[in-house]
């Protein structure tokens, strides 16, 4: 079955992963969009990530994120879940096919590691998007 993109919404209209985006240099907003379709067109259980595409794991499991390395060595990380179901399932969540969910995203130096802070911020919103039925997307 193929699959889709979506970008979660949040209660008050936000879209977290567009607004990371649209603030990320133009080459890395691209490469993101690129990597994003080609994981939809694998589709994500047979993408074999070649960098950029890495399922997370620990505290983090469940989520899977695109990286990116920008000018000055500046890491790009956009999070993503995977919707996925019977069609039942998919349908109660608004969905016609299994989703590649995008959630929110991160930038961090070269050698800097991200806080337990910002990954409990990410995961705050990836629950937000799996609590919801059916799932709120940007339209």
């Amino acid at each position: 079955m193929p699959w889709g993109i979506v970008f979660f919404e949040t209660r008050d209209g936000k879209v977290p992963a567009e607004e990371f985006l649209d603030g990320c240099p133009v080459k890395i907003e691209s490469r993101f969009y690129a990597v994003l379709g080609a994981v939809r067109d694998a589709p994500p259980p047979q993408f074999s990530g070649g960098g950029y595409w890495e399922a997370m794991h620990g505290e983090m499991g469940g989520f899977h994120e695109i990286r990116v390395t920008g000018p000055g060595r500046r890491q790009y990380r956009l999070f993503c879940l995977l919707d996925n179901g019977n069609l039942r399932e998919l349908r109660e969540r608004g969905f016609r096919q299994p989703q590649i969910a995008a959630v929110t995203g991160m930038v961090k130096k070269s050698g800097e590691r991200f806080s337990r802070r910002d990954y409990a911020r990410v995961k705050k919103l990836g629950g937000e998007y799996l609590a919801t039925v059916p799932r709120r997307v940007a339209t």
